[in-house]
């Protein structure tokens, strides 16, 4: 047997195990209680076990001790006596690496369906640094250490729209000597957007809507539309000073916004497509008229969002998108 498949079979064994805990003692292991933060982790929570190397130091101390006693060697004695007490001591180090340890926030940005979502979780400690400490999802894993106050990030594969929430996080360490691992189960009450999954190749923007009108902005226009008398309360920055030199008035300069066709992006014109072939194309489409800073109106059967740019504009609409009727709850 390859040592690949004897680690893969321990593997599925301390699964099983660890499953059957779950059944068995859903209070001890924590199975579906979800917390609010801030989370203080201490020794009512957390859980201590040799590990594979703990158990083998264990034995190789139980062949010295018994050697020792059979030859009435006091030497050998005495450094089994020290390897024992060095081993124990190690427990409470383990138990010092979570105890009093507090979770404070979990942060995420949102992504799109089949990317990764990025899970900020932040710490905080009173007293020393924490080392070697691993954070375990269901199909991610890091390793990280900490001070007084920082985070670890945890990358988890978001697989459809909707709410994901990262469930149970097992926090655990084997430090010093690896001889023990202590660990203590998360499960924040906690949930990241994600957004639909983007059409690789979508089809250009719809040009439906009425044609805008032309918006004069005095204040953020990039367009100059006019040229008008100056008023007491015009910034002098404002001032057309060449065009004042010829006509021997001041003049200050008005500007305007030109804005184009407003695109209504309406779920019902897409006939023929699947429900989430739709929203995927609607999604790439506002990430399409935001990039080419057209207005955009969102119309969906739930709900309508009117027309407007910026970013809120396409989270709202994004969000709309991602918790369409089939999102994960």
């Amino acid at each position: 047997m390859t040592g690949t498949a004897a680690s893969a079979i321990r593997t599925s064994l301390r699964d099983r195990l660890f499953e059957y805990a779950e059944r068995r003692l859903p209070a001890l292991t924590r199975l579906k209680r979800v917390e609010s933060l801030p989370i203080r982790l201490d020794r009512h929570r957390i859980y201590v076990l040799p590990t594979r190397f703990g158990l083998m130091l264990s034995l190789l101390l139980l062949v010295m001790l018994l050697g020792a006693l059979n030859y009435n060697n006091n030497p050998a004695l005495l450094l089994t006596c020290l390897f024992a007490a060095a081993a124990y001591q190690s427990v409470f180090a383990a138990f010092a690496t979570l105890n009093r340890l507090d979770v404070t926030a979990l942060r995420a940005e949102p992504c799109h369906a089949g990317d990764e979502m990025y899970f900020s979780i932040h710490f905080h400690i009173a007293t020393r640094p924490r080392h070697s400490l691993r954070l375990r999802a269901v199909d991610a894993e890091i390793a990280f250490d900490l001070d007084r106050d920082s985070a670890a990030t945890l990358r988890i594969h978001a697989p459809q729209r909707g709410w994901l929430r990262p469930a149970r996080l097992r926090l655990c360490s084997e430090y010093p000597f690896g001889l023990f691992e202590v660990w203590s189960w998360i499960n924040p009450d906690f949930a990241a957007l994600v957004y639909p999954r983007l059409e690789s190749n979508p089809p250009p923007l719809p040009r439906s809507g009425a044609q805008a009108q032309q918006l004069a902005d005095r204040s953020s226009g990039d367009e100059l539309a006019a040229l008008r008398e100056y008023r007491s309360n015009d910034p002098p920055r404002a001032i057309a000073w060449k065009a004042s030199a010829r006509r021997d008035e001041l003049l200050v300069k008005e500007f305007e916004t030109p804005r184009g066709h407003e695109v209504v992006l309406d779920y019902a014109t897409l006939r023929g497509l699947a429900h989430e072939d739709r929203i995927s194309r609607l999604a790439a489409w506002v990430c399409l008229a935001e990039a080419a800073r057209l207005p955009y109106a969102l119309a969906l059967p739930q709900t309508r969002i009117d027309a407007g740019l910026g970013a809120d504009h396409r989270h709202a609409c994004l969000r709309a998108l991602a918790l369409a009727p089939g999102a994960a709850p």
